[in-house]
């Protein structure tokens, strides 16, 4: 399926190819450190290009993507499941529909209307048994209930996601490679 262009994903992936640091930090599995350089020099223009919930919402999938990809951690991103869109899955929908404890929904709701949000986790719960293994990636911090990164340039805990997932993995035995020890 292939996806049409989005001049906020390419605005962010023609930073990340540009970048000399970026791959150097990959190396070195220094995640926290790649969001925060991206953040730090694309989020201002990013927020410039659309609505901020959307370009924060846009921002955040792509990056999380990248990241998830490079991290070698196992996810399905836009699964159509049960009626809903899911954002981000982790391992996949195989293991979501064999055992729930180990399957993590990442949800990237591009609103921070509550009761869209609230909505959103509603339908999740439908979907995920365990309510803990659903997480939210936000553009401001809010009362949900769940756990939740903000992606924002001051109160930044998006740069820790890529931490937490691969704790996440490596404690309930998803991550075939173990490649990030933690």
């Amino acid at each position: 399926m292939e996806e049409e262009s989005n001049p906020i994903k390419d605005y962010l992936f023609e930073y990340i190819e540009k970048s000399e640091i970026i791959p150097k930090l990959i190396v070195e599995k220094k995640f926290d450190q790649i969001i925060e350089d991206i953040t730090k020099n694309c989020y201002d223009h990013i927020l410039s290009m659309e609505e901020e919930d959307e370009a924060v919402g846009v921002f955040a999938t792509g990056l999380l993507h990248y990241l998830l990809t490079n991290a070698l951690i196992t996810s399905q991103r836009k699964v159509e499941y049960g009626g809903n869109e899911l954002d981000i899955v982790v391992p996949g929908i195989k293991t979501l529909e064999k055992d729930s404890k180990k399957t993590l929904l990442i949800c990237i709701p591009k609103s921070s209307d509550i009761t869209i949000i609230n909505e959103k986790i509603s339908k999740l719960e439908k979907i995920q048994s365990e309510k803990e293994n659903i997480w939210l990636v936000l553009s401001k911090d809010m009362p949900t209930g769940k756990k939740s990164f903000i992606l924002s340039k001051d109160n930044n805990t998006f740069s820790k996601i890529i931490f937490e997932i691969a704790q996440f993995t490596n404690v309930h035995g998803t991550n075939k490679f173990k490649i990030l020890r933690i």
